[in-house]
């Protein structure tokens, strides 16, 4: 189970500034360390026959700047700052095939829980990082169960936004089950509907329809879930977007994971129950066929989602 990052980078991207890893550092007494107070993204630049491409990087930055307006955090970037922040970012670790993380802290040495003119700082981090639950996961399907950690209903904390501090729950699921053996939790929202994994969304698929957990059930309005409903219904298939009682995970002819880290990978079991024939089913595997032709330039880019990172980009 490949769960962590494989290794540090040269240079990374701090307010405008190329500086060395090392150098990217906080204060201890800084906000975001005592509070949880920012913002991030998950991004995924894959190697094409034309060099390295960021998928859905306009998408991504988009959404980090709307989590900034939630969070009330003053940002002096436009999406287009960010993304040639990102392609610079990437060209300076001279890097093609990599994550990437952008994100956004108050890092002014304050106390107290009103923020509102705390210093603000953004950086851009990209490294080598496969896929989030490895290899023979993704090819032979994760082993997952349904956590006794619940997420947290919708007006406790605002799931739109892709906050630091919203992930001290999924720390809880994902702990459960890596120590009961497991690959990934399965998270059910207040009302005992399936909700989604500890860091990826989630869908079932039942006699050729895909069902997925609606943004009410507390999830994050996944980019990659978006790219799955768009590739699904490219592909014939209905999806739909409703309240899943638990029972239809252990009823489903397939479940699989999407989320950039994690990508579009299967899940063989439930509880220790098969989903299925216990292996990856086909609508599964054609989609990760679709996402992974477009992503790697293998397939027509039709709905404009690659980002080129020029070999010769310039670094400031």
């Amino acid at each position: 189970m490949q769960d962590r990052a494989s290794g540090r980078t040269a240079r990374i991207w701090r307010d405008g500034t190329l500086v060395n890893w090392e150098d990217a550092t906080i204060h201890v007494i800084s906000h975001v360390a005592h509070y949880g107070s920012g913002v991030f993204e998950g991004i995924r630049s894959y190697e094409t026959p034309s060099g390295g491409a960021v998928f859905r990087l306009r998408d991504h930055m988009r959404r980090l700047l709307d989590s900034c307006r939630i969070y009330r955090m003053p940002m002096s970037y436009s999406v287009d700052d960010l993304v040639q922040a990102t392609v610079e970012t990437i060209a300076a670790n001279d890097l093609t095939a990599c994550y990437i993380r952008p994100i956004v802290v108050r890092t002014g040495e304050q106390m107290g829980f009103y923020p509102i003119g705390v210093p603000v700082e953004t950086f851009i981090i990209c490294w080598k990082w496969d896929t989030y639950l490895g290899h023979q996961a993704y090819e032979e399907g994760a082993d997952a169960c349904v956590s006794s950690w619940r997420r947290a209903a919708p007006d406790t904390y605002p799931t739109m936004a892709k906050a630091s501090g919203n992930y001290l729950n999924s720390q809880l699921s994902k702990i459960e089950a890596r120590q009961d053996g497991y690959h990934e939790a399965i998270t059910l929202d207040v009302f005992g509907h399936v909700s989604e994994g500890s860091g990826e969304n989630l869908f079932l698929v039942r006699d050729g329809v895909l069902y997925t957990s609606p943004i009410a059930a507390g999830i994050l309005h996944g980019i990659t879930r978006d790219t799955v409903i768009r590739l699904a219904r490219d592909l014939g298939h209905e999806v739909r977007e409703m309240s899943i009682p638990r029972e239809m995970l252990y009823l489903a002819d397939e479940v699989f994971f999407c989320g950039t880290a994690v990508e579009i990978t299967p899940v063989r079991s439930v509880d220790r129950v098969p989903v299925g024939t216990g292996t990856p089913g086909p609508v599964t595997r054609a989609l990760q066929a679709e996402f992974m032709g477009i992503a790697k330039g293998r397939l027509n880019d039709r709905h404009g989602w690659l980002t080129p990172v020029p070999v010769a980009a310039s670094v400031r």
